[in-house]
């Protein structure tokens, strides 16, 4: 995989995060996972086609996502409920939508699948023809995972 794919959506994501949630964000190492990887507990899904094609997971753990989801909405959230699973979707979609626009400037062409969410504890992902990178983000209210498995169509 390309780092010139990875990029748009490390700086995406960190644009997006700062200004939506404002917290003083720092970028881990990108490291490689093997095709099946478990998941924190929060994962948005969205798949990619066109040029290159794979998914972009935003990974959180269940806390996480219900703190974000707290700052994005003003008020706050007690649990996952439906508010906070949407607004979670939407912040995965701000993001790619984001991502793909830079990647389009640079020649690439995309089609986007609506983001999907998948909650629950001890859950896996495996992708078997393609390894995902990993760009830990951490944030005041806990870490976010963008795990970007792409890979350039035949």
């Amino acid at each position: 995989m390309r780092v010139e794919y990875i990029n748009p959506f490390v700086e995406s994501a960190f644009n997006i995060l700062k200004e939506l949630v404002g917290d003083n964000i720092t970028r881990g190492e990108i490291f490689l996972k093997a095709s099946s990887q478990p998941v924190l507990g929060v994962t948005a899904i969205v798949g990619l086609t066109g040029d290159v094609e794979g998914r972009v997971l935003f990974d959180m753990s269940t806390k996480t996502a219900i703190s974000i989801a707290s700052i994005m909405n003003g008020e706050e959230l007690k649990e996952l409920d439906e508010l906070a699973k949407a607004t979670i979707t939407e912040l995965a979609n701000m993001i790619t939508a984001q991502a793909v626009t830079k990647l389009s400037e640079l020649g690439f062409k995309f089609d986007l699948t609506p983001p999907t969410i998948i909650t629950g504890n001890k859950m896996e992902i495996t992708d078997f023809e393609v390894e995902a990178l990993i760009v830990p983000m951490e944030l005041e209210h806990g870490k976010l995972e963008i795990n970007v498995a792409l890979r350039e169509r035949n």
